[in-house]
């Protein structure tokens, strides 16, 4: 089962050097890693200020911890094609924007949807859309088993430290247009959750492809993108009503 911040897993150990000119420069090498545009990294410095506050839904605050923990993180997602390529990307569970925000300074010319279900957290998201002059973001207040008009519109569904596999799997395939994929940012492998979200996406018309590990910063021990191609048609019936793909979410050993 996701733990409550699978960022967690993903910390990095103390840096020698600190304060705004060691983020300045992390920021510029993560800029030229995923060769990100011009205006990125002021955008995403921009980001770094408002998850400082105390009111920013998110544990880490620290821009020196936070350029890594969420910055780094997300942008390692450019890694997959699916990411880089996408135009249409709805990021689930948007909380405190990692990695829709991210995406969508990475990413200028795809629609970004930040679909949160909290109020208090789509505020702190339609003030950080305003703050980083985002206009290829939107903030969506819905829960995604509710939200219609995203149904088979979306050409990438990401999620990040939101649910197990299977719930992922459950909440993104009705979003996704034919060809589309969900990518989950995770931490360690668990085998079990693996077997219920490939389950989830046999039933869900979607290809669970193997686990892509990755190393967004020096140190981090184990971060892994999970990835799943929308290959087949979601049967009608699914999305089912809010919160039951939490209270019954399809397991492998009850397949069928």
């Amino acid at each position: 089962m996701s733990s409550p911040d699978d960022a967690a897993d993903a910390r990095p150990p103390a840096r020698s050097r600190s304060g705004r000119e060691a983020v300045v420069e992390r920021l510029a090498e993560l800029s030229r890693r995923h060769r990100l545009p011009a205006g990125a990294q002021d955008r995403l410095a921009v980001l770094l200020e408002l998850l400082a506050q105390p009111i920013a839904p998110t544990a880490v605050h620290e821009p020196a911890e936070a350029v890594d923990v969420h910055i780094a993180d997300a942008l390692a997602g450019l890694e997959l094609e699916q990411v880089r390529r996408a135009a249409r990307i709805a990021d689930l569970g948007a909380g405190a924007g990692v990695p829709g925000l991210v995406l969508a300074a990475a990413l200028p010319e795809a629609e970004v949807a930040l679909v949160e279900t909290i109020a208090r957290k789509g505020g702190f998201l339609e003030r950080a859309v305003a703050a980083m002059e985002l206009a290829n973001a939107r903030v969506i207040v819905a829960r995604a088993e509710g939200w219609t008009e995203g149904r088979d519109h979306h050409d990438l569904v990401t999620a990040r430290a939101l649910a197990e596999l299977t719930v992922l799997v459950e909440y993104a395939a009705p979003l996704l247009a034919p060809g589309g994929a969900l990518v989950a940012w995770k931490g360690r492998r668990n085998p079990v959750e693996e077997e219920d979200g490939a389950a989830a996406a046999a039933v869900m018309g979607l290809e669970a492809c193997p686990p892509r590990r990755v190393t967004p910063f020096t140190g981090v021990e184990a971060r892994h993108l999970y990835l799943y191609l929308k290959l087949g048609e979601t049967p009608s019936r699914f999305p089912r009503r809010p919160g039951i793909a939490r209270k019954r979410p399809i397991r492998a050993s009850s397949r069928g």
